[in-house]
């Protein structure tokens, strides 16, 4: 389902009035924006958008109004829509393993920067793309905590392998960099600092002098009550640690959040199916449905619970088991959902930055899946 073309208030006010049976996602164009700005003020170099976790034309189209010019893509479908919406903008192709009709696709489209973690890989790139004014960066891992999930355990290379692929990166040619990714919604400043410092001890023992360092995404977005991310302190912990790391040779740094953009410019509606015996809760939506990511990296529990009048539940908040709407009973969120006792059928049942990996992972078993859209100007309630 589109984006609704009429804009909305809050998302009380639309289910208040709309009675949606299926459930809802919110886009407040605003909020997008806000953080946005939030990064290119703060951030110490190239602000990028990695476009996987919400590849909505409505939030590229945010994000290029508010200033933003790169984008890290990963498949020819995102190089695509970013040639469309932003056909000036720097496309980043950072997913390390492509296959050779991608790596010719991607040439044709003016792509200039790469990633690569293997020498197999790096390989097809440099006998597949024109070395001139384009940029190849190798990929690390660090065994760094902190993050919500690993993302070295599918993608960086060691220091040893890094530091051979820096050297054959030089010398064919390309623009060396580095990068890297210190896992998704991280929160401790520090796991990049740990990062930049290898990065430098890599760098070194290729004996090349790097162009640019990307430090990748994994900037979380608001997800626990009481615990705002706090962005400027990763700023702050970057821009220092490179200083202290290369000292006159410091690259341009360049990173690539998708979460940490457009997480909380979003929130999901679930409505109540059913409220069985006082001790499980039944959505329309679910682990196979927008709330997939809970399975993965745990719930968010920024919800509120509304009534189908649009008024909030003010019942004792208690964990309670819930479910999806599917015949599987894998369609479970995990642990026991905070929820007010009133809660009761027919209600509606609000989690809040749900930007992130909502919209991508929705699938369509047994018939559910079917996700409405609607812009607000604000998602408070």
């Amino acid at each position: 389902m589109g984006l609704s073309k009429t804009i909305w208030t809050n998302p009380t006010e639309f289910l208040r009035n709309q009675q949606p049976e299926n459930p809802v996602l919110f886009f407040a164009p605003q909020a997008v924006q806000a953080t946005a700005r939030r990064f290119l003020d703060g951030f110490p170099g190239l602000v990028t958008y990695a476009v996987k976790s919400n590849p909505g034309e409505e939030v590229v189209e945010n994000l290029v109004a508010a200033g933003i010019r790169g984008f890290d893509c990963a498949s020819a479908f995102e190089i695509d829509l970013i040639r469309r919406l932003a056909p000036e903008a720097a496309i980043h192709y950072h997913n390390p393993v492509r296959s050779r009709a991608e790596i010719t696709y991607a040439v044709q489209r003016n792509v200039k920067s790469w990633s690569v973690d293997s020498a197999s890989e790096l390989a097809k790139l440099i006998e597949m793309v024109p070395a001139a004014g384009c940029e190849i960066s190798v990929r690390f891992k660090l065994p760094v905590g902190g993050a919500a999930y690993n993302f070295g355990a599918k993608f960086g290379a060691t220091e040893e392998v890094a530091v051979e692929l820096l050297k054959t990166v030089a010398a064919a040619g390309f623009v060396p960099s580095i990068t890297f990714h210190p896992g998704t919604q991280c929160t401790d400043p520090e796991a990049w600092g740990s990062y930049i410092r290898e990065a430098a001890v890599i760098a070194r023992k290729a004996g090349v002098k790097i162009a640019r360092l990307n430090v990748g995404g994994g900037f979380p977005n608001h997800r626990s009550l009481g615990i705002m991310p706090d962005l400027e302190a990763i700023f702050t912990t970057i821009n220092r640690v490179a200083s202290e790391s290369f000292g006159a040779d410091r690259p341009a740094l360049v990173c690539e959040p998708g979460r940490g953009l457009c997480g909380d410019a979003f929130a999901v509606a679930a409505r109540v199916k059913g409220y069985r015996d006082g001790v499980h809760v039944f959505l329309n939506d679910g682990i196979y449905g927008s709330l997939f990511e809970f399975s993965q990296i745990g719930i968010i529990d920024r919800i509120e619970v509304l009534d189908s009048q649009g008024h909030k539940r003010t019942g004792a908040v208690h964990g309670k088991i819930v479910f999806g709407p599917t015949c599987d009973s894998v369609d479970r969120l995990p642990g026991d959902v905070p929820l007010p006792d009133d809660i009761a059928e027919g209600d509606f049942v609000v989690f809040q930055g749900m930007g992130a990996y909502s919209t991508v992972t929705n699938s369509r078993f047994n018939g559910f899946g079917d996700l409405g859209r609607c812009t607000v100007l604000s998602l408070k309630l």
